[in-house]
């Protein structure tokens, strides 16, 4: 999510990409501010009888000024208020596009707050901890010397160091080795014998039913690096494996071959939603909630 970001075009400048998540956040603030003062307007209407004395005592009491009309004023929640300062004061951009943020931030903005695991640990995680305020966002990173420094900066982020064994050359023996009949068995990863399924995770990870997972990471931007096959599997794995409802899994980079190729395998072309630039979203069901399902639709 780091050093493997492609240079931006003209178009995708940094600055207009910090000028759209600044608007958006301060939008989401109004939004938050007029829906919580709306409610208390018709929660607590002034009554003719009350005399001036009982209204100035009322008012002096009140946590913080306010208006005239405005009961209560209601604060910026703390992961706006440091998504809106870290990107006001950065030249450092997340590496996804306008157009694919959006389609995760669409999600978010049906299902948050929820649970959102991230692969990976970028200049966008503060921004996908914002999005789902009030939810639980999770982000899994291969690089401790890079967690301890984004920790230093941004201590609010929950962040994981995990270990991939597998290089970016093994793709096509992985790939085959994903197409035995055990690597179609949907199971908790710890449990299963598929070659592809991560199990090094914290305990956690497992038994947290996740809303959205979003495969950013590890880096895979040559041979010898770790690759995404397996992260891309074991998010498929985890999507099935949940009690009922529906996972939203989003893949970034489909346009190298192992996230193209990968995500087309284990997370099915059939449960492909869309497509935008870089980024594909599939809506994956839970697997165990109808039995004889099969791997793929």
């Amino acid at each position: 999510m780091r050093s493997n970001s492609k240079p931006q075009s003209p178009a995708q400048s940094s600055v207009n990409i910090k000028l759209i998540l600044i608007s958006a956040f301060f939008l989401l603030f109004l939004l938050l501010v007029f829906s919580t003062t709306s409610s208390t307007r018709q929660q607590q209407e002034p009554s003719p009888s009350s005399s001036i004395s009982e209204s100035h005592i009322a008012n002096s009491t009140t946590a913080c000024p306010s208006l005239p009309l405005t009961p209560s004023c209601t604060k910026a929640p703390p992961s706006l208020a440091n998504a809106l300062i870290h990107y006001a004061t950065t030249n450092i951009t997340p590496q996804q596009t306008f157009k694919e943020i959006s389609v995760s931030a669409r999600v978010l903005e049906k299902k948050a707050p929820c649970n959102f695991l991230v692969f990976g640990l970028g200049h966008d995680s503060l921004m996908w901890a914002a999005l789902n305020h009030g939810g639980r966002t999770v982000f899994l990173e291969e690089d401790k010397a890079w967690i301890e420094q984004v920790k230093q900066k941004l201590a609010g982020l929950e962040s994981y160091h995990v270990e991939y064994d597998t290089k970016v050359h093994q793709a096509d023996a992985l790939l085959e080795t994903g197409m035995k009949e055990e690597c179609k068995v949907v199971s908790d990863p710890r449990s299963s014998d598929c070659e592809l399924a991560l199990k090094g995770f914290p305990s956690e990870i497992y038994e947290i039913e996740w809303d959205l997972i979003m495969v950013d990471a590890p880096t895979g931007f040559h041979d010898d690096a770790p690759g995404r096959m397996n992260a891309i599997y074991t998010a498929g794995l985890i999507a099935r494996n949940r009690a009922e409802g529906e996972t939203d899994v989003f893949v970034h980079d489909v346009n190298r071959v192992v996230e193209d190729k990968f995500s087309k395998a284990f997370l099915c072309e059939g449960y492909l939603r869309e497509q935008q630039g870089l980024l594909r979203h599939f809506t994956i069901p839970s697997h165990r909630a109808r039995s004889g399902r099969p791997f793929c639709p």
